[in-house]
């Protein structure tokens, strides 16, 4: 069994920072100015043997309006009620706030039980900045650095006193993980959001609306999948934000976490120069491809729209066109469950494990079908092949002169591997190397 823990305060009091120390990762966004964090983040952890799921949320204000403000607050208020425990944040530096005060009613209305911390007190020679927030009439106030991790064993042991304790995996091997990639407003967020049937995710039509990854577990036909949302990555000329670039780095990072990238297309837009490159970089990595083209509602009755569309795939995204192709609209969920049945069946020729003798006699007969081009009086001479890895499936080939492998007849084997084992969507990697080398 898992326990939710929320974390909530007003902006800037130390949040995600706690967030961070806590999951034992960087996934939060952290900065010194306050409104870093929009949607909920969640991490899975476990304390003294008890499996906790940590939720990190926006910095709650009531009075403050602007463009993400209410939508911050709802989510708020979502964590607030999916949680077991809520850990109520305030900064001791600052002292009790009218803010702190305002969030301190709503969680009284909730009758859940919550802990008041008193953040960024380093050392017990400072856990007198703790006074000020007991005329709230809270009986406990729990100092802690969530920087610097003091206080943080004391709290946690009594926030998880009566919490049933558990044995279940946090680290499911089994799950599909699957990053959500594309521009700034292409829909990333929406598609997420229709998947769940609910608004798991803050979406704004202002560009840069998410600015961390945001996590989401779906279970589909018994099969469980780790969506990824990331912020949109734009050129490198147009990030200037320092909180911006550190969005865009971690949409990056998020292929070395999945297995599956879906970049997600503008339709209404039209294909850019910086499609292709997320693509390169998905491509590059090995990450399985599918291309998702969002908005579909809007062009699809336009046949020229259309033709203009597939046109630009093939000629800007020519070098992915082994990924498999969905047209689909976030909006109004046209296709969107197909999704599924697409990273599925590229999942399974991701993970595909070929048997060593298969392996040695397909490469025999593509290079005798085929033979390689002479080099002056040589030729190039296959002695084995075998399957050296998965996700994505990895060959190495032993051969007398691997310098003799043109590019191109690296690509035509793997054309034939494709076809022969099934595999027409899967990225392949294929080294060939000299024989005896290690």
């Amino acid at each position: 069994m898992t326990s939710i823990i929320a974390i909530v305060g007003r902006p800037n009091v130390g949040k995600s920072t706690l967030f961070n120390r806590l999951s034992r990762s960087r996934h939060a966004l952290v900065a010194d100015q306050p409104g870093i964090t929009r949607d909920r983040l969640y991490a899975n952890t476990t304390w003294r043997g008890v499996n906790v799921t940590i939720i990190d949320t926006g910095g709650f204000e009531v009075a403050e309006e602007g463009p993400f403000s209410s939508r911050v607050r709802e989510q708020v208020i979502r964590a607030l009620d999916e949680s077991d425990r809520i850990l109520f944040m305030v900064d001791g530096l600052q002292g009790l706030l009218p803010g702190d005060e305002d969030l301190l009613k709503i969680l009284r209305h909730r009758e859940k039980k919550f802990f008041l911390v008193a953040n960024k007190i380093d050392g017990p020679e400072h856990d007198h900045l703790m006074n000020d927030f007991y005329q709230l009439g809270i009986h406990r106030v729990y100092p802690l650095s969530a920087a610097h991790g003091y206080g943080l064993r004391a709290l946690m042991d009594e926030m998880i006193s009566d919490l049933p304790k558990g044995n279940a995996h946090l680290e499911k091997d089994d799950q599909i993980r699957v990053a959500i990639l594309g521009r700034p407003n292409v829909g990333k967020s929406s598609l997420i959001n229709r998947i769940l049937g609910f608004d798991r995710l803050l979406v704004s039509d202002l560009p840069g609306t998410t600015r961390d990854t945001v996590d989401t577990t779906v279970t589909w036909r018994g099969k469980t999948f780790l969506f990824i949302d990331t912020a949109g990555i734009r050129r490198k000329s147009r990030v200037k934000e320092k909180i911006e670039k550190f969005s865009m780095i971690k949409a990056i990072r998020s292929l070395s976490r999945c297995h599956i990238a879906v970049i997600l297309l503008d339709a209404e837009a039209g294909i850019a120069e910086q499609d292709a490159r997320i693509c390169g970089y998905a491509v590059e990595q090995g990450r399985g491809v599918l291309l998702a083209v969002n908005k579909w509602d809007l062009v699809k009755t336009y046949p020229d729209k259309k033709r203009h569309i597939d046109d630009a795939i093939d000629r800007q995204l020519k070098f992915a066109l082994f990924a498999p192709l969905l047209h689909i609209s976030a909006l109004t969920g046209e296709r969107v469950k197909k999704l599924f049945e697409k990273i599925d069946l590229l999942y399974g020729q991701f993970s595909t494990r070929i048997g060593t003798g298969e392996v040695n006699r397909a490469f025999a007969e593509i290079m005798r079908e085929n033979p390689p081009p002479f080099s002056g009086r040589k030729r190039l001479k296959l002695f084995y092949a075998t399957q050296t890895g998965t996700k994505p499936p990895t060959f190495v080939v032993f051969v007398n002169v691997p310098d003799m492998v043109h590019f191109s007849y690296k690509r035509y084997v793997i054309n034939q591997i494709r076809q022969r084992f099934d595999l027409q969507h899967a990225p392949i990697e294929i080294h060939f190397r000299k024989k005896g080398r290690p």
